[in-house]
This record gives structure tokens, sequence and C-alpha cells, in this order.
């Protein structure tokens, strides 16, 4: 009885784990994020109890020794002690909402790779569990497709133009179909009837799926894993491969592979390519200049920081800090607070210094090994899965890791060390538990540090990122209820307290602006959030961004002073950023330091002077700030001109009254879209602004002649211009 509702509760959460991409929680933040991760953690953790019970009353079930596993486990084990001597250590060990990692995830992967690696072995569930995976592929292609499609209710989340299902971002979506397509392939392979000719029909399906989210990285990954795959059938019928239908499938598809490559690269340019937001992005592998001048730049920035800590690394989510000392000034228009190498080696090797890196290339390359010599699977199993992992390990030079990356890869691993796995004499040999005393204390006891384990690790989170998700909507009713979400969210102590102070940060500034406020309560906001943000730099000293968020809290309040300590706290962080220099320019423009605002603001665009647009930021704050003709002559040094269409300097001129210099603005505006009417109608409003009324309605009628479709804006902005007039 034991036996049986163990087993059944190890392979029915197992199973329920393929589920999971169709899963999305709108009732917690990140909710594409947190609501798959926190349903995986509990589906292992439910597994690991049942599995530990399993074990105990029959020995079949018990770990066998493989090298992978070895591996695997020291690698899970070094990364620990990497985080606990990481400049995060917290942080390491959890993570965050946004990305659900950290060594809590680690270890679930690795408690699944073990439980799979052992149980799915027994029962031979590999290919039905694979099944259940690309059943459920299914129900993700159809929703991309309806995607693609633009269908009612299948809105892209992300930008609007990358299919991601539900996973909410493009590249996890790529990454689970470029496992995927692996693993059809292979049961395609093995099956008959009616079941090979849907998974035939399917592959295409998971392919266009794949192409539409944009994901170059694993698209490449997939190309080299089916070369790879091609040609290890070309090699093992080498010796007949004239009569084998393998080896000619196989040629067939290196054949198509080339032709379409070679199709699609002369196409690049076509107008049908560069109208197809997916495909322009996709041909962009062929010229991928300025990304690679990105990425590498991020790899050089990763390498230095492991000179830095080339043992112990600086712990998972360390790279954030390795970002900040180590910062380029030739990333200024990128993003500016990368977190991931983008680079699944080099993020190990930040994370865990050169001993995470060796164990985990020993990891992959081990089960390679185990897989191409495996004896027990049918050579297309073997190969489709060698090739899969061969994806994995291309895509994972320009992809970080993810939840939908590190599942199927803990399965494939697993399925290599059940292939070369042999019996650990020290476990077969230990009693099974068989009386009722034995086995109903084992029950109770995994039961209590089971539930003890499910509560501490995810109930405090799950309603931290609920009441988090709650706080920063808009109630119309009370802003007292936010506040009292806000207080909640802190209080469930959970390890996305530092997403929740910066929300609240961010918040805070927006009720400052609103008129509608109680003053009573913005100082609650304002005082709660001024605590919070001291208490996380407490926790987290050298992390700029924090030093930036605390400056943006005080400049809503009008500290300019303290806002000014915490940017030079952050430029002593990361001495090469531009926008931290540019920053401590406009608060020293808001303390009338003028002289060393101007100053701030040139060495900003002495960092890196190919950016105009740092010298436009420049020029901004200087006219905003009353410096006009300071701020123009800086603009003609750096771009040449003083009416360059930018709405940093429209919004700047307007604010400095200077008119025409507004008007010449929102000129350049309507010439560089080619006379589009939001352009005209920016300019009728520039004319207003200056006084020159019939100037405005002149542009307006024309505007409203010319483009029929805007007349209810055009009319809308007569009255918005003339009505109050009178």
């Amino acid at each position: 009885m034991i036996q049986t509702i163990a087993r059944w509760g190890v392979i029915s959460t197992l199973f329920l784990i393929t589920l999971i991409p169709m899963y999305m929680s709108g009732q917690l933040f990140f909710p594409f994020i947190t609501g798959k991760a926190f349903a995986f953690r509990i589906l292992v953790e439910i597994a690991l109890a049942s599995y530990l019970l399993l074990v105990l009353v029959d020995r079949k079930y018990r770990p066998r020794f493989s090298w992978t596993l070895v591996i695997f486990g020291v690698f899970t084990a070094w990364v620990a002690v990497a985080d606990a001597f990481g400049v995060l250590p917290v942080k390491a060990f959890w993570s965050n909402f946004e990305r659900m990692d950290g060594w809590v995830t680690l270890i679930h992967v690795f408690a699944l790779f073990l439980i799979t690696g052992a149980v799915f072995s027994v029962e031979k569930l590999w290919r039905k569990w694979w099944l259940a995976v690309i059943a459920v592929s299914v129900i993700v292609c159809l929703h991309g497709v309806m995607q693609i499609l633009h269908v009612p209710g299948f809105a892209i989340h992300q930008g609007g133009v990358r299919a991601d299902a539900n996973f909410g971002n493009a590249i996890y979506l790529a990454v689970y179909l470029m496992f995927t397509l692996f693993v059809t392939a292979w049961q395609a392979i093995v099956s008959r009837g009616w079941l090979r000719n849907l998974l035939l029909c399917l592959i295409p399906i998971q392919l266009l799926v794949l192409v539409a989210a944009s994901s170059r990285g694993a698209l490449i990954g997939l190309v080299a894993g089916v070369v790879l795959s091609a040609a290890l059938f070309l090699f093992e019928s080498r010796k007949q491969w004239k009569d084998s239908l393998a080896a000619k499938i196989a040629l067939g598809v290196l054949i198509a592979l080339t032709l379409s490559a070679g199709a699609f690269f002369l196409a690049r340019d076509t107008a049908f390519v560069k109208s197809d937001p997916s495909l322009s992005r996709m041909a962009t592998v062929f010229s991928l200049g300025q990304e690679l001048s990105v990425r590498s730049t991020l790899w050089s920035i990763a390498l230095e920081g492991a000179k830095d800590r080339p043992i112990v690394g600086w712990g998972q989510e360390g790279f954030s800090q390795v970002f900040n000392t180590y910062y380029h000034p030739s990333l200024y228009e990128q993003e500016s607070w990368f977190d991931r190498a983008h680079n699944t080696y080099l993020d190990w090797l930040v994370a865990g210094g050169v001993p995470a890196l060796v164990l985990f290339i020993l990891l992959l390359g081990f089960a390679f090994v185990a897989l191409f010599r495996a004896k027990g699977m049918e050579p297309a199993e073997r190969i489709l899965l060698i090739g899969a992992l061969g994806a994995y390990a291309v895509q994972a030079i320009a992809i970080f890791d993810n939840l939908w990356s590190y599942i199927p890869l803990a399965v494939i691993l697993a399925m290599a060390h059940a292939s070369s796995s042999r019996e650990i004499p020290a476990l077969a040999k230990l009693p099974e538990a068989r009386s009722t005393n034995a086995t109903g204390a084992a029950v109770a006891a995994i039961a209590v540090i089971a539930v003890a384990l499910m509560w501490s690790v995810n109930v405090p989170n799950i309603r931290a990122a609920s009441h988090l998700v709650y706080a920063i909507s808009p109630i119309a009713t009370d802003l007292k209820v936010n506040y009292g979400l806000f207080e909640k969210a802190l209080a469930d102590h959970s390890f996305g307290d530092q997403e929740i102070r910066e929300q609240l940060v961010q918040y805070t500034t927006r009720v400052l602006q609103s008129k509608k406020v109680p003053d009573e309560l913005k100082l609650s906001f304002v005082a709660l959030a001024n605590k919070e943000m001291e208490a996380q730099i407490a926790q987290s000293p050298n992390d700029a961004r924090l030093r930036v968020l605390a400056a943006t809290m005080f400049d809503a309040t009008g500290e300019f002073d303290r806002a000014l300590e915490q940017i030079d706290a952050a430029i002593l962080l990361s001495p090469k950023k531009q926008t931290l220099h540019l920053k401590r320019a406009y608060e020293l423009w808001s303390l009338n330091r003028d002289d060393e605002a101007l100053e701030a603001a040139k060495y900003a665009r002495d960092l890196d002077p190919s950016f105009p647009s740092i010298a436009v930021s420049a020029a901004y704050g200087m006219i905003l700030n009353g410096d006009l003709a300071e701020g123009k002559a800086l603009l003609t040094e750096a771009v040449g001109t003083t009416t360059l269409d930018d709405d940093q300097l429209f919004y700047a001129y307007y604010q400095a009254k200077a008119y025409p210099d507004l008007i010449l603005v929102a000129a350049e505006r309507v010439t560089v879209t080619k006379g589009d009417p939001e352009a005209r109608y920016r300019l009728a409003q520039a004319y207003a602004a200056a006084g020159q009324f019939e100037n405005a309605r002149r542009e307006i009628v024309f505007t409203i002649a010319e483009h029929p479709e805007a007349k209810a804006a055009g009319e809308a902005l007569m009255k918005e211009i003339f009505v109050p007039a009178r």
C-alpha cells in the first residue's frame, strides 16, 4: 500500500511538470515566471518526498552510480559553497521574482535529475514522459500560431512582435521548442501509424513557432544540433550508408538545411523578409556585428570579474556587481543593468569560479559520452538526444539558462546517467522498511519534513509576490489599500524584498505627482520608501542600482543634496557609467552648482564621445536649468545643430520658453517622419505655445485634409488650443 502510494506520488508529479508551460498566474508579480517556478518547485518537493519513501521500501528505486551523477552532485555542492562566499549570499541562494533562479532552483533541478534517473529507468517511462511533453507542446504551438495570426485574445506579451505563447519571454519559448523538436523527431522515428504521421505534421509547426519567437541563439543551436545528429547518423551507417535509409535521410536533411540557409541568405535583403519582423530579425544572423560587439563586451566584463574571484566566484546573481564594477562606456545605449553575461558558460564562471565552469563542461561532456556509448537505447533515441544536448551546448554560448532549459536538460542528463549507471553496493545492501511501525514512522517523518520544506520555500514568497502585484495595481477608491499591501508584502520577509522596495520607490514617486492624494498619505509613502531603501542599501551596499533608486526617491521629495550623495556613492561603484555622471550633473544643476554640473556632463560625454545622445542629455539638463546658451553650444559642438529631432530637447526648449528653437525641433520631426500627422500636430502645439495661433490652425487644417484618418485627433487639438482662449 505505502509503496503504491509513493510510486504514484512520484510518477504523477513528474508528469504534472510537463503541464507547467501552460500555467500562468496573474495574481503573482512576474506572472509568467513566478507561477511556473513555484509550481515546479512544489511538484519536485512532492516527488522528492514520495521518492524518499519509495527508496526506503523498495531497493530497486535507489540511486545508482554514474560519473554524470557524481559530477552533477559535485557541481551542485560547489555552487552552494560559491554562493555562501559570494558577494550577495542571500540573493545567490534565493534569486528574485524576475529570475527565480539561484541555488534553490539548482537543487530542485538536481532532485528532478536524481528522481527521473531512478524511477523512469525502473518503470520504463522515458518515452511516455517525453510524449507528454510533446502533447503539451501542441497546445503551446497552437497558442503561438494564434499570436502569429494576431487572433484576438492571443496577444504577444513581450514587445508585441516575437511569439512567446504563455512563457512571457520569446527566448524561453524558443529554447523549450528547440529541445522539443529533437524529442518529437525521435518519437516520430520510433512510432508507427497515425502517431508517426501526427508527429511528422507537428515538427514544421514547432519550427514555425520557434522562428516566430525570433531567438537567434536557439535557432543557431537547433541548426548545430541537427547537423550533429545527421553527422552521427552518417557516421554510424558509414559501412553500409548506400543501403541505409537513416543515412539517406540524414544526408537529405544536411542538403536541405544547406539549401535553406543559402536561400535565406540570398533573400535576407528582400522586401518579403524585411516586412516580417520575425524573419528580418532572424536574417541578422548573417550580420551580427553590433550584436556580437555588445555580447563580446559583456563577455569581457565577465572575464574581468572572474580574474578578481577565480576560485569561488561572485555567487549566483553576482554578475550585476561585476557589470557595475567593470562597466564599459561602449554599452551606453544598451540596457542599463545587465544581470547576466548572456553566455551560460561565463555565467557559471562568474557565479562559481573556474571549478564551476570546469564541472559544468565535464557534466555536458560525460553526458555526451554516456549517450554515445548507450547500449540500451535505439539509435534514433541516442543520436537525437545527443543532438539536443549539442543544440543546448551551442545556444548556451549566447543565451543564459532558465527553467525551460533546466528541465529538459536535467531529464536528458538523467537519461545519460541511467544509460551508464551501475548499482551502488552500499545502498543496495541497506534493508528495506517492511514493518508497519517502520513504514508508519517513515511516512510521518517524511510528511512533516516535506510540509515544512514546501511551506518555508514557497508560501511566504508566493504570498509576497501576490501582495506586491496588487500593491502596484491602481486602486481608485483609496491608496491606503496599496500602502497596506506594500506593508504586507514586506512583512512576508520573502526573497523578493529588494523588488518590493524598488516597486515601492517607483510607486511613491507617482503618488507624489498626484494632486488627488492627501499630503498625509504622501508623507506615509515617503517615510516607508525611505526606510525600506535604507534597509536594502544596508543589505547590499555595493549595488549601484539601489543607489540610483534612492536618489530618485530623494529627487521626488526635493532633497537634491541627499540624492547627490547616493549618486556619488554609485559612481564609486561604477565609475565609467555615463548615466551616473549625467545624473550627477542634474543633481548639481538642481543645487545651482552649475560649473560642477557642466564638468560632470562633459565628463560623461568624454567617457565615449561616439554617443551624440549623451551630449543631448547633457544639453537637456543645461537648458532645463536655465543655461540655454551653454546647452546650445554643447549641442553645436557635439552634433552640429541645436534643433535635432529629440523628445528631451523638445521638452527642454518648451520649459525654457525658447519658442523659435521649439518650433524648429518640431519641424525637424515632421521632416524625419515624412509628414506623419502626429508630428504635424506636435508642430501645431509648438506654434500655439509660441503664440502663433494662425500657424497652428493652418497646420491642423492642412493635416486633417492630408490625413482624414487623423481628423478626430486634429479636431480635439483644435478645441484644446482655441476653445479655452474664448
